[in-house]
């Protein structure tokens, strides 16, 4: 096996000589040691002491005798790799964006795909943590404070560490330490971007675990920063209902009227036709994950074997930072995990250890539900609960803005609250479609904003002994946010469970609380999603007497499956974890159940059930680690494998086809190159591209034309098969049949006329692009996070059915192809060997580090477009063999 592309000990010695050789010049309380066996100071004087080893792809291997010190070299480690990134979304959060970047800027949180402006952003993350609760002890504690406080206390000393570790970087830097040696011999500043930024400053524990926080709500209420952040009461006068009014009401504003004359069905259309929070929860193809757990039955050799691989942004603080933390107290290891974390975590998130591996996938449960409130006429910031006024809570916020000329003023917003959570706004083209008036307005919940057990849930699970232990955490702590998980061990059983923090909100209550007509409107966007009437205390969320916490399912009513064939997650709900036994019963903000899956879901199964089966080419009919790396990567496009034959031998007859918005266009060259294609989004794949082109206009909307696409050119020249005078719809001939969910529905509806013109458009532009139409996939895809040189990359979207996932922006094709900004990211592939020992084989997709004077800016990249697995050396006589450079210790003095 290749072991993939390092750098060489020579390129990474020559950074870590830069710090040993500066060594005299750090603080009176640092001190930096090679691995050369110089003195250092007695232990019983260091408050951190902590070795760093560096292996191919620059992964870091941290090695420490306490917690703190523990946290201080994975803080370090990462700054030298990630600082820049960092930092921008730690001022984020702190809600400082207008004071260094100024007011008309925007910040996007890649995930969820949140786009705010500044100022909106600043007052967002100020009022989140501006709030305070009064706990059981009668101190008040705002959300960051909270998770502090509940963190166990040793972990505390890992994140207190990780900061000064971190602080130990930004110092070096600001001294102008850190420098790389190019190829040519010249040198380059580390950390271009914010080397001299005003911005770089040091941090605090409290942006740690603020960024914890964050990460917390990334699936709920950071979703609405822009709705949060600006909502504003009434200033006078019926503002915004989107619900008929009275005539004298009327002609307020031209908008304002619309809006309030706008039907249920208008206000579905409109959201439907606009970017909004709610159809951007349901992105798969962003957001997303693939993970299988294999069980002895499913096992060539009878071992286990875990696979993940998250779909995360290549760009961003939501990119996965792999590392290696060894934990030894007393002479005993307490801890020795290898995996990813995501940026600024000190812990690992997705990984494995000697005794479990695991992984995760975003799961379909809901974190928050929205109120309406019933406004009290008389005052916009006072509403009702059972016939009683209750004063919303006001908090005023300021933040600093920095002016075109240099100076920083003062701007102010009180932002309101209600005793469920922060009070929102929602607009669509500018028109409110949950507004606040003299009658009603939105308030929003969060379960994860209430979550104080993030950290503990990780600190505890990277030191499990078993996976026992590891399932009984899962339930006890309850703390994971927004994912399902899969799990195994060492002859170990496949475990599955999306055991997350879910409001606790039975289909019984949805029914009796439902807030009509909103309640339905958001439902067509975002199924499942409760909008309950807050003006009734019997709506409250319930408490199960299992939960941590109130307001949440406790794990006796969240779903789980143990297995000794396999379960998977690949993003649609837990109900076909294995379809051999679909799990059922649980309330619907989990997820659905008997419902249609998504192609990539369907692919998922059907990957494992055809290896089970001895029907997918291979020898044998179970799984290894080898042959599963090859069918994870395999790039099929199962959208392909169900309807290229009926457009080939169809549509295809037609010479020519009408497009939207241009002239017909010819279909001969265009079909022969859909015939010769494999099928696949592998680099060499011909003709991919005009297939995603196709199928994402052909899903876009089958059941009729976009609003505002012009007349369609239809030239008589162009014969077109005869059609019946009502014409179907329905994107597939054979719908969805719950009997046979994994294969339906299927067969390609070619009497839907938009199916026709979907292909006819698709032709157009690969035209325009410039792009043959059998051009090799990696012609048209490279990363898009790597400028300095171009780097194909292979693999499809979700929609069309990929399994191996990438996503570009801009989504469609242009003149350059398709540059990938999202997709998978960690790949790993665990079992373990005759000792006992772990083996993973794994690809960080977008490399260690984000800095491109970084020596592992790109080189895992490369290896990735290769398909070159990395085996990760997880013993000492691993890491010592494949050490690119010795060990760096840091030490810092009491």
């Amino acid at each position: 096996m290749r072991q993939g592309r390092g750098f060489g000990p020579a390129r990474w010695l020559a950074v870590g000589a830069v710090s040993v050789v500066l060594a005299g010049c750090l603080g009176s309380n640092d001190t930096v040691v090679s691995g050369d066996g110089r003195t250092t100071p007695s232990e019983a004087d260091l408050k951190y002491n902590v070795s760093i080893t560096r292996t191919e792809m620059g992964i870091p291997h941290v090695r420490a005798k306490d917690y703190g010190s523990l946290g201080y070299g994975q803080g370090y480690a990462f700054a030298q790799d990630n600082l820049c990134v960092f930092l921008e979304d730690l001022l984020t959060i702190r809600g400082e964006r207008s004071r260094y970047f100024g007011p008309d800027g925007t910040y996007t949180i890649e995930p969820n795909d949140n786009t705010s402006n500044n100022v909106d952003s600043d007052f967002f993350w100020k009022s989140l943590f501006a709030y305070e609760e009064t706990g059981a002890d009668g101190v008040k504690r705002n959300a960051w404070q909270r998770t502090r406080d509940k963190t166990i206390p040793d972990y505390q000393k890992v994140v207190d560490g990780y900061a000064d570790g971190v602080n130990r970087y930004i110092a070096e830097l600001k001294e102008g330490k850190h420098q790389y040696t190019k190829a040519d011999g010249s040198k380059v500043t580390a950390h271009a971007a914010c080397a001299g930024a005003e911005w770089l400053q040091p941090i605090t524990s409290a942006d740690m675990y603020r960024r914890f926080v964050r990460l917390a709500v990334l699936a709920s209420s950071s979703v609405f920063v822009t709705e949060i952040g600006s909502a504003q009461p009434p200033g006078g006068g019926l503002s915004a209902l989107p619900v008929p009014i009275p005539a004298a009401s009327q002609g307020k504003g031209q908008k304002v009227a619309k809006a309030q004359r706008l039907s249920p069905a208008q206000q579905v259309a409109l959201l439907k036709g606009n970017p909004n929070p709610f159809t951007a929860m349901q992105d798969k193809d962003k957001f997303g994950s693939n993970m299988y757990a294999i069980g002895k039955d499913g096992s060539e050799t009878g071992q286990s074997i875990v696979y993940g691989n998250p779909h995360f942004p290549w760009r961003g603080t939501e990119r996965l930072y792999l590392q290696h933390n060894t934990l030894e107290l007393n002479g005993e290891k307490a801890m020795d995990i290898m995996g990813v974390g995501l940026y600024g975590v000190p812990a690992v998130l997705i990984g494995f250890n000697e005794k479990v591996a695991w992984s995760h996938t975003v799961s379909t449960a809901y974190r928050f539900t929205l109120y309406q409130l019933q406004i009290n006429p008389q005052n916009p910031t006072q509403y009702m609960v059972d016939g009683q006024a209750r004063d919303m809570i006001a908090l005023p916020t300021e933040i600093e803005v920095k002016q075109a000329d240099g100076t920083v003023t003062k701007m102010q917003r009180t932002l309101y609250r209600s005793h469920y959570g922060p009070m929102m706004v929602l607009k669509v083209s500018g028109i409110p479609v949950l507004g606040w008036n003299q009658l009603m307005a939105f308030t929003i919940r969060d379960a994860n904003l209430e979550n104080d057990r993030l950290i503990n849930q990780f600190a505890k699970w990277n030191m499990a002994g078993s996976l026992e232990e590891f399932m009984s955490l899962h339930k006890s702590e309850l703390g994971v946010p927004w994912v399902n998980t899969v799990a195994s061990g060492p002859n170990k059983p496949a475990y599955y469970g999306d055991v997350t923090v879910v409001p606790n909100v039975s289909n019984a209550k949805t029914a009796a609380c439902k807030a009509e007509p909103f309640h339905t409107v958001v439902n067509q966007l975002s199924p499942g999603l409760p909008v309950l009437d807050g003006s009734k205390e019997a709506c409250a969320w319930d408490t199960d007497s299992d939960a941590p916490a109130p307001g949440i399912f406790g794990g006796g009513n969240l779903p789980t499956m143990t297995r000794t064939d396999y379960v998977h997650n690949c993003n649609d709900s837990y109900w076909l974890t294995n379809p051999r036994q679909p799990i059922t019963g649980f309330a619907r903000i989990i997820g659905d159940e008997n419902a249609e899956r998504t192609l990539r879901t369907r692919l998922c199964i059907l990957q494992a059930e055809r290896r089970l089966a001895g029907q997918d080419g291979r020898p044998g009919n179970k799984f290894t680690q080898d042959n599963l790396k090859d069918i994870v990567l395999d790039s099929e496009i199962y959208s392909a494998t169900l309807a290229r034959a009926t457009v080939t031998d169809q549509l295809c007859q037609l010479p020519g086809l009408p497009t939207t918005s241009g002239p017909p266009v010819q279909t001969a060259a265009a079909c022969a190159a859909l015939k010769a294609w494999d099928g696949k989004a592998n680099l060499d794949s011909k003709g991919a591209h005009l297939w995603r082109e196709f199928w994402l206009r052909a899903i876009a909307n089958p059941g009729g034309l976009p609003l505002g696409v012009p007349q369609l050119h239809l030239p008589p020249a162009i014969p077109l098969p005869a059609l019946p005078v009502s014409l179907p719809t329905n994107f597939w001939a054979s719908g969805f049949n719950p009997a046979d969910p994994v294969n339906t529905p299927k067969t390609l509806n070619l009497l839907n006329p938009f199916t026709a013109l979907a292909l006819g458009d698709a032709i157009a532009a690969v035209q325009a692009s410039g792009f043959a139409f059998d051009a090799p996939v990696k012609d048209v895809q490279q990363s898009g996070v790597q400028k300095n040189t171009r780097i194909p990359i292979f693999g499809g979207t979700s929609p069309e059915g990929a399994f191996t996932i990438v996503s570009s922006s801009p989504s469609r094709l242009s003149k350059t192809g398709y540059d990938v900004v999202y997709g998978n990211s960690y790949i790993q592939a665990v079992t373990w060997r005759a000792d006992g020992t772990p083996k993973s084989d794994a690809m960080l997709t977008y490399s260690l580090s984000t800095d491109p004077a970084n020596p592992h800016f790109d080189d895992y990249t490369k290896a990735y477009s290769a398909k070159q697995w990395l085996t990760l050396p997880f013993t000492q006589a691993e890491i010592d063999a494949r050490k690119i450079a010795e060990p760096l210790v840091l030490q810092q003095a009491k």
